[in-house]
């Protein structure tokens, strides 16, 4: 996703721009909603819905660039997940990581390959088997495509905490991926 672009796009947008608005939708939703999706799973549209009308809302108060507006968006996104979850605490049906997220705080080649080799469900789901911290790592750096401080923004953390987060979650990604692999028999 090019940020020049994303940037240029949301300045429109800003400006009362429709098609500007269309453009940065377009570059950000696939992202976001897996992003979101791997927070609370099949309730993902909805969640994202959300997101988008208070990121449309709130999009003249947005001072940035496209790498800034990715990262604005994720944090909407994951408050809205986070209201979400809290609110199925009340009516339980939840999963682990969506448990796990009840109570967090306000290597690409093997992204790469795990994305190109497996879908979208089986991605999440593998990622979801990861422990919270570097599920939601994962999910923010190659999923949404935000860099470290960014990622560290959203989560409230450190960039070091993130960074690491995310390493050990692509490294138990590329080893379930192998193990995977092993078990197959391509013949």
């Amino acid at each position: 996703m090019c940020d020049a672009e994303l940037g240029a796009a949301v300045e429109r947008a800003q400006q009362g721009d429709e098609e500007g608005f269309t453009i940065a939708y377009r570059l950000v939703q696939p992202g976001l909603i897996a992003y979101v999706r791997g927070l609370v799973g099949d309730d993902a549209e909805d969640v994202a819905s959300e997101a988008w009308l208070e990121i449309s809302r709130d999009l003249g108060r947005f001072r940035g660039d496209g790498a800034g507006f990715r990262g604005w968006t994720a944090t909407i996104a994951r408050y809205r997940a986070l209201d979400h979850l809290r609110r199925q605490r009340r009516r339980p049906r939840t999963s682990l990581l969506e448990q796990d997220m009840l109570e967090l705080p306000g290597g690409r080649d093997t992204a790469a390959a795990a994305l190109e080799r497996l879908s979208t469900e089986q991605v999440l789901e593998l990622i979801g088997s990861l422990p919270r911290d570097q599920a939601e790592a994962v999910l923010l750096r190659v999923v949404v495509g935000l860099d470290g401080p960014a990622a560290a923004r959203v989560l409230g953390k450190r960039p070091g905490a993130v960074r690491t987060a995310a390493h050990r979650g692509l490294k138990g990604l590329a080893v379930r991926l192998t193990k995977a692999g092993a078990g197959r028999c391509d013949a």
